[in-house]
């Protein structure tokens, strides 16, 4: 049965986590990984600073070969980085184990890895050979998934079912607003900018979902 887990390693130790030292207020989340032979060239956002050069935020690591700018939103940053081929880390841990990354975000505190295993047994194994390479893992959850949960996991994340559910409640959704990102975020315990992006990521998924349920119920009728 698909097992689905949350691990958490120290900000420091992923390629990408040197922005931090430049702006600790940063969220920065990794665009789903799709490998291509043996290369890994994934997209990733940068939110919550506003600077002329964000390239130069990352500073050297031995783990990235390039990191390019493709658009850019006000304090938003689209960016593609090139991984090393001979550097190992969490992303090709993931790929050689054939396990599916479903969402990664990064903060100064810790970044979080959504992922996805066909069995449990794919979860513990990539969990094995990241103890073999010394990546400080921490698994977070763990858990199978039933039918109904993997059609409702393929919509929404834990972190972003959680933040959406809260922000209901606290009356986000409300005119005018009852709470800010800040007082979700605090709640959360996470940053402003975090709460911010799950609430868009969660929403824009939700989204998806309804709008093409109901272009295939059009479409039927």
């Amino acid at each position: 049965m698909a097992a689905e887990a949350t691990v958490t390693i120290p900000s420091e130790t992923f390629p990408l986590g040197t922005v931090f030292e430049a702006f600790p207020g940063v969220e920065v989340e990794i665009e789903r990984v799709v490998p291509s032979a043996d290369v890994i060239i994934p997209y990733f956002w940068v939110r919550g600073v506003a600077t002329d050069d964000i390239e130069a935020a990352f500073s050297e690591h031995p783990g990235v070969k390039d990191i390019r700018l493709i658009d850019s939103v006000e304090d938003t940053y689209l960016l593609r980085v090139e991984w090393e081929p001979e550097y190992v880390g969490i992303l090709t841990t993931l790929t050689e184990t054939g396990v599916v990354l479903i969402e990664a975000v990064g903060t100064d505190e810790q970044w979080t890895f959504d992922i996805r295993g066909d069995r449990r047994d794919d979860i513990a194994a990539f969990l094995r050979l990241c103890r073999e390479r010394e990546i400080p893992v921490s698994l977070a959850v763990l858990h199978a998934l039933t039918p109904v949960e993997t059609a409702t996991k393929a919509v929404l994340t834990d972190a972003q079912q959680e933040a959406l559910e809260l922000a209901y409640e606290r009356g986000y959704f409300e005119t005018p607003r009852q709470v800010t990102t800040e007082d979700l975020g605090e709640e959360l315990g996470i940053s402003s900018q975090a709460a911010g992006a799950r609430l868009r990521r969660g929403t824009r998924s939700l989204l998806e979902r309804t709008l093409s349920a109901l272009k295939g119920e059009s479409s039927g009728s």
